[in-house]
C-alpha cells in the first residue's frame, strides 16, 4: 500500500497522526509530499538596473523558503517515527498533489479553511480541487477538535 501524505503548515501533525493509524503494518509505503508555490518569474533583462541587491535578496529569499520547506518535512518524518520518502515539489499546489495521488493508494490531507464548523467552508480552494479531483480514496483530517453539528448553518427558507 502506498500513502501519500500532503505535508502543510498548520495541518501536518494532525495528518501524519492520521497516516501513522491508517498505515497500521510496517510495509506501507508512506511518502511525505509538501509543495512550494510557483516560484517568482524571473526578472525581465534590465528591469533590475540599479538596484543592486534585488537580484541577491530574491536568491536568498527562495534559499530560506527551501530551507523552511525541508525543516518542515523532516518535522513531519520525525512525527511519523518510521521511514517514509521524503518530496519537495514546486508548483501550483492543487495539481502537483492530484498528480502525485496517482500514484497512492491513499491521499491524506488536512482540512485548511474554517475549521471552526462543519460544511464547506473547512477547505481551502487548493484542497477543495485535490479532493474533487484525486484518482484514489482521500483521507480528509481535521487539523484539531472537529466542531458539533450544531455548527452547521441552519438550513436556508424556501418561500
Amino acid at each position: 500500500m502506498r500513502i501519500v501524505v500532503w505535508v502543510c503548515e498548520g495541518t501536518w501533525p494532525a495528518c501524519i497522526d492520521a497516516v501513522a493509524g491508517l498505515a497500521g503494518s510496517a510495509e506501507a509505503e508512506i511518502v511525505l509530499l509538501h509543495v512550494r508555490g510557483e516560484p517568482l518569474p524571473p526578472p525581465r533583462p534590465g528591469s533590475l538596473i540599479g538596484l543592486g541587491r534585488i537580484g541577491r535578496v530574491e536568491q536568498e529569499t527562495r534559499q530560506l523558503s527551501r530551507q523552511a520547506a525541508e525543516q518542515l518535512l523532516s518535522r513531519a518524518q520525525s512525527r511519523l517515527a518510521r521511514g517514509a520518502e521524503t518530496r519537495l515539489e514546486s508548483g501550483p499546489a492543487e495539481r502537483v498533489v492530484t498528480v502525485a495521488a496517482a500514484e497512492a493508494d491513499y491521499l491524506v490531507v488536512g482540512r485548511d479553511g474554517d475549521v471552526s464548523r462543519l460544511g464547506p467552508r473547512s477547505l481551502g480552494r487548493e484542497t477543495r480541487f485535490v479532493i474533487d479531483h484525486a484518482p484514489c480514496p482521500v483521507l480528509l483530517v481535521w487539523p484539531g477538535a472537529v466542531p458539533g453539528p450544531e455548527s452547521i448553518p441552519p438550513a436556508p427558507r424556501h418561500p
